[in-house]
Parts: C-alpha cells; structure tokens; sequence
C-alpha cells in the first residue's frame, strides 16, 4: 500500500512539474519580445529532499542535457543540487521536483565572484503575488530573475522606484529611480531611468516568470528601494500619452515590495525560521506572510513560488 501511495505521489508530482515547466516556457516565450533576455549562466543552489543515490540520479537525469542547463553538481549528504543555467530559477524548481521531490531555491550566484545579490517580495491587490532576485555578476551586468502570479494576461511594466516606503501600499514608493534626471525609456536606450526594466509578460495562467539582465542596474544602488509592476504595459517613452516620457503610461501600481539583501552561494544555512518555527520544507508551501504562515495556524494556503 506504502510502495503504491508513493508511486502515485511521485507520478502526480512530475505531471505537476512538467505542466509547470510548460506554462513557465509558454510565458517567457512571450516575455522574449519585450525583454533583454540573458545567456550569461548563473549557479542556483537548491536544497532538495534527497536520502540516496539513485535520488540524486534521478534529479541529475532530470536535470542533465536539458536546453539551457550547463552542468549539475549534486551533494546527497547535504541535499544539496547546485545548478549552473540560463534558465530562470523557477523553470530549474520545476525540473528538479518533476521527480517528486520538493526544491526550495537556497542562494544565487555568478561562475566568478559576484558582487551582491537582492530579492524583493511582492504582493499586491487580490491574488497578486511573487518572488525577484537580483544577482550583480559584474560592474556592467545585472541578472533579474522573477515569477509573479495572479496577473492579467499580458505585459506589465516593471520599474525600481526611488523609495522603499510601503505606509500607503505602492503609493508611497515614489518615482521611478532616476539618479541622472534622464528621460523614461526602455531597458535598451541610453536616455532612460536607471529602474526602467521594460516589459514582463503573464501567460494565460496569470504567471510572469522571467530572467533579464541589466547594464545600469547596481545591486548596490537599489537596495532598501523598491520595485512594482504596473497594471499595463509600459511603451517605453515612445508613446503619444503625455505620461509616456515620465512613465511609460503603463497604468496603476498592482503589486510592490522592498528591495532587501539575499544569500549568495553556500551563504543561506537556515533550517527553520526563528520567528515562527517554519521549517525550510514547511515553508515551500505556506505563504510569505500573513494568514496560513505561523505553525500554529491550520490553514496553510501554498505561495505557488
């Protein structure tokens, strides 16, 4: 009976996977149009439920010549998977736990010594929901990697904004971050605010995942800032709108967060979290914040992240 509950677990947790893995291909397809999508490889460290060899042959097969993953170390011990690709953070996650096993993404980093990394937490009106991390792997070259659920399908512009003031929802987040008082634009031109990101594109299941790389952004300019994404798209100043050259004219702020410090590789030890007593396996299911977060509630509705 065990052998045969397991065996469907692991069946429905790699369907499961690969619809997700679909739907995260699906949309950032979409996404490519309107973005500067990056080939430069970052090594993502995941903490994966592993107790065997053949578990960590399984991960490794799953993960092992895929497009986009350059190689895969694997530590059985820590059950730990080191992951270096081009591929967004959640599209690794998805091919990981297309095993049926959990993932949670532990850390971030360059081939070379990186220069800081950032994550910001977002959330917004209704459902909206997601997860940004910000990896500085040289002077000049800054990766986003995001997923946000709960959107609209279509584009949403994205932009860092001056403030990490969250007292009135976005409101309070101020302009764009604009150090040089230049033009808005989008993330390719020169005359543009340096927290112009573009475009990011929500597929049909309301999911944007997306991983772009930035040549003025500084990790270490935007910590303590914040960053939203915009009900519409932004037309990168080259609209007729008066907003078009302030704003990109992409409508209402729907979601924020502030912009925080991160672990980078083999930096992120935690287990269980001090504040609650959520473990690293717990917490893969349970929100953020808020209702269905401490282990004392009984309703633990999953982050999708």
């Amino acid at each position: 009976m065990a052998a045969t509950i397991s065996s469907r677990f692991t069946s429905v947790s790699r369907k499961v996977g690969n619809a997700l893995f679909t739907s995260v291909f699906i949309a950032r397809a979409a996404t490519f149009s309107h973005n500067m999508d990056t080939d430069r490889p970052t090594k993502l460290e995941f903490a994966v439920q592993m107790t065997c060899e053949s578990c960590a042959q399984q991960v490794r097969t799953a993960l092992e010549e895929k497009p986009g993953v350059k190689s895969v170390h694997i530590d059985v011990g820590k059950e730990e998977v080191l992951v270096e690709s081009v591929l967004t953070s959640v599209e690794v996650q998805a091919l990981i736990e297309s095993t049926g096993r959990r993932a949670v993404l532990k850390g971030i980093g360059g081939s070379e010594k990186d220069l800081g990394a950032a994550v910001a937490m977002l959330s917004g009106a209704g459902s909206i929901q997601g997860v940004v991390r910000f990896l500085q792997l040289s002077e000049h070259h800054c990766v986003i990697d995001g997923t946000i659920d709960g959107l609209e399908p279509g584009a949403h512009g994205l932009h860092v904004h001056t403030l990490g003031d969250l007292t009135q929802d976005c409101l309070s987040c101020g302009e764009h971050y604009n150090p040089f008082g230049k033009q808005h634009g989008g993330p390719g031109d020169e005359e543009r605010h340096v927290g112009d990101l573009g475009n990011i594109v929500a597929g049909p299941d309301g999911r944007a995942s997306f991983r772009l790389e930035d040549r003025q952004l500084k990790v270490w300019d935007v910590i303590g800032r914040s960053l939203v994404v915009d009900s519409g798209e932004d037309d990168l100043g080259r609209g007729g709108h008066p907003s078009s050259r302030e704003t990109g004219n992409s409508g209402e702020r729907l979601a924020c967060g502030i912009i925080a410090r991160s672990a980078g590789l083999f930096q992120n030890s935690k287990k269980i979290c001090a504040c609650d007593g959520v473990t690293l396996w717990e917490e893969r299911d349970r929100p953020i914040a808020g209702t269905g977060r401490s282990k004392a509630d009984r309703e633990t509705p999953a982050a999708h992240l």
